[in-house]
């Protein structure tokens, strides 16, 4: 008969993690590295995937990462408004984007890219930004053509040529509720476990030696993240095909984008 899976009351799960935290260093519970501290954490923990099974709860997930990660991981994929003018591949492409480095070899001859990550702390090399207008509601993407690098000056001429070097107009934007929507269905309350990681003849073992209970998704900590750089977003497309508009976090940053953090080792 398969194992039933391991149901956890919180009490019981905050204990069960504290126990893990003293075993000390364990070893990677899967062959090669990737994904280990969550899948050996799940091991420990005698559960599948990383939805927690707590009775009479809202949703939890697990999630593991190692101390000190600034990586980014991908949050969600969501294109920018006016949707219906489908603006990554129908402006931002074909009139501010440039030869992709492939162009004439592994793709046809004239093959465009448009690939930024941008923020709202400062602007990209290319100008670009993010804008946080909180009386409108929007999250805006804006473009200055004063802030473009010197080595970028082919690029801004050809930019002048086409559509000229004023502000984008319209502005892409994601509203405040499409946003929140999308983010708060992503971002559960979560159990959040980070371990330091070292590697012995070529074997990872992890110490999760840090754990917080994070609630409550907070909208106002997901702009301030945006503002901060710790979220960012993420154009891919080419001519040939648009790989998706990415917002995308630093990994040490999932406190901000909760409002009650409760530190428990």
């Amino acid at each position: 008969m398969p194992n039933k899976p391991k149901i956890y009351t919180k009490p019981a799960l905050i204990e069960k993690l504290k126990e893990i935290a003293n075993m000390g260093w364990v070893p990677n519970a899967r062959k090669g590295n990737h994904g280990g501290i969550g899948n050996t954490l799940e091991d420990l923990l005698g559960i599948k995937e990383n939805n927690l099974p707590i009775p009479n709860a809202a949703e939890w997930e697990l999630k593991a990462q190692r101390l000190n990660s600034t990586s980014l991981c991908t949050l969600f994929h969501i294109e920018p408004s006016p949707r219906a003018i489908r603006f990554v591949p129908q402006v931002l492409l074909p009139k501010y984007g440039w030869a992709h480095q492939e162009d004439g070899k592994k793709y046809p001859k004239g093959e465009m890219s448009f690939r930024q990550t941008i923020h709202g702390l400062t602007r990209s090399d290319r100008g670009f930004m993010v804008k946080i207008d909180r009386t409108e509601k929007k999250v805006l993407i804006s473009f200055d053509a004063k802030s473009v690098d010197i080595r970028h000056a082919e690029w801004l001429k050809a930019v002048k040529e086409r559509v000229g070097l004023g502000e984008l107009n319209p502005q892409p934007y994601w509203g405040f509720d499409d946003l929140e929507h999308k983010a708060g269905t992503k971002l559960l309350n979560s159990f959040y476990v980070q371990a330091e990681v070292k590697t012995v003849r070529g074997k990872e073992y992890y110490k999760y030696n840090k754990v917080m209970m994070l609630q409550k998704f907070s909208f106002e900590g997901f702009l301030k993240a945006i503002e901060e750089a710790k979220i960012l977003v993420d154009f891919d497309a080419r001519s040939g095909h648009n790989h998706g508009t990415k917002f995308r976090m630093r990994q040490d940053s999932w406190p901000m984008l909760y409002e009650k953090v409760t530190v428990i080792l």
